[in-house]
This record gives structure tokens, C-alpha cells and sequence, in this order.
């Protein structure tokens, strides 16, 4: 079972490496491309002038597909080497939370080292967006913050992804129109609205423990799929 494990990670981070190496190459592209441009413009800055830059929107999309596509590409290959269903949910669930605290932890020392440069450059009006700025803004907890959106997203994708796997597009697309009716007569009655304003208005850092719980609920859930699944993918 430890073997089985060891070789179903290894896999996993093989798997994901290029895709890995081209998402960071592209985001510090932008980044550099941001800051060049924040250089350029600091002594033409009047005071109103600021430029915002995200980490971990682009890093929160990311494990969101990866999540998706993980069905797909990791599933039917660990089942056709052999691997169990339990060792196969229980080894997708520990790559998931080590890339989610791996991205989380990789994000907070990026910005800690830009912020010492434009520090020691005196640029003053590049900002990075983060949700820990609506708590506490620390290198702590924006690792605990984005670790627990990250495995939000991949437990939640992953489950649709499985739904699509099992049930084809008809079943996943039954879901995910089911819950798009759901928002929909939300947002006209009114009660989304009023969740997401209360939600951002009493945000805290609790919340975030909260999500990871229920990210790590919404995986287990996934077993339910994974159990029976075969290599036989539904169209």
C-alpha cells in the first residue's frame, strides 16, 4: 500500500510538472511586465495612480481546472496500473492539500521578495489584491487562506469532473444546470445577494478554517464516485 502511494504521487507531480512550468512562466512574465511598467510610470505618478496585481486569482483558476482534468487524465491511468480506488481517493486527496500549501506557501514568498524590492526601488503604487487584506495580512495567513480556497477549488471540481466521468455530459450538465437555475432564482429573489453581502461583510479568519472543512467534506464525498468507477469513461 505505501509502494502503491508513493508511486500514484510521484505520478501525480510528473503528471503536472510541464503544466506547472508553463502556468509559472506565464504568470511571472506578467509580473515582471507589471512591475516594468510601474517603474516607468512612479515618476509620472500625481498620487491617484496605482497599479493592483493578483497571485492567486490566476493560481485559484489553475487548481480549478486541474482539479477538473484530473479525473480524466489521472484516474483511468492509476486504475489500468492497478491501483485501488481507496489508494487512488486517498492519494489524490494528500497531492491535492501538499500543491494547495506548495502554491499557497511559493505565493506568499513571491510577494514578500517583490515587496522588498519595490521597497528598496521606492515604487509605492504597485499593490497585490489578497483576502487577507480583509482580515489579517500576514505571510501566516495568506498561506492559510489561499491553502484553503485552493483545496476548495480542487475538491469541488473534481467531484464535477467525476460526475461528467460517471454520468456524461448529459448527467454533469444536468448538475451544472441545475445549479445555475438554483443561482439564478438567487440572484432574483434576492437571498445570493443578500448571502455574499453578509458573508464579505463578516468575514474572518474563521471562515477560512470553515472552507478548508468543507473542501475536505465535499472530497470526501468524491469517494462515493471513486469507489466504482472503472477505465470506461461515459460519453
Amino acid at each position: 500500500m505505501g509502494r502503491q502511494m508513493k508511486g500514484l504521487l510521484y505520478f501525480y507531480g510528473s503528471d503536472l510538472r510541464y503544466s506547472l512550468m508553463i502556468f509559472w512562466t506565464i504568470l511571472l512574465a506578467i509580473l515582471a511586465v507589471s512591475l516594468a511598467f510601474a517603474y516607468f510610470l512612479e515618476g509620472l505618478n500625481d498620487g491617484d495612480t496605482f497599479f493592483t496585481f493578483s497571485l492567486t486569482g490566476p493560481m485559484y483558476v489553475f487548481c480549478a481546472i486541474v482539479g477538473f482534468l484530473s479525473v480524466k487524465d489521472s484516474v483511468p491511468f492509476a486504475i489500468k496500473m492497478g491501483a485501488t480506488r481507496k489508494n487512488l481517493f486517498i492519494s489524490l486527496g494528500i497531492f491535492f492539500l501538499i500543491l494547495s500549501m506548495a502554491l499557497a506557501l511559493a505565493a506568499t514568498m513571491l510577494q514578500e521578495l517583490v515587496l522588498a524590492l519595490l521597497n528598496a526601488t521606492g515604487i509605492d503604487l504597485f499593490y497585490f489584491l489578497h483576502p487577507a487584506y480583509f482580515v489579517d495580512d500576514t505571510w501566516y495567513t495568506r498561506i492559510l487562506i489561499d491553502t484553503s480556497v485552493m483545496f476548495f477549488f480542487f475538491a469541488v471540481m473534481f467531484i464535477i469532473g467525476l460526475m461528467f466521468y460517471k454520468y456524461g455530459l448529459a448527467g454533469g450538465g444536468s448538475f451544472l444546470g441545475a445549479l445555475v437555475v438554483v443561482g439564478l432564482l438567487g440572484i432574483a429573489q434576492g437571498w445570493i445577494i443578500d448571502f455574499v453581502t453578509d458573508l464579505v461583510a463578516g468575514i474572518d479568519l474563521e471562515f477560512f478554517y470553515q472552507l478548508l472543512g468543507i473542501g475536505l467534506v465535499i472530497y470526501a464525498l468524491s469517494y462515493l464516485f471513486l469507489r466504482r468507477i472503472t477505465t470506461v469513461k461515459v460519453r
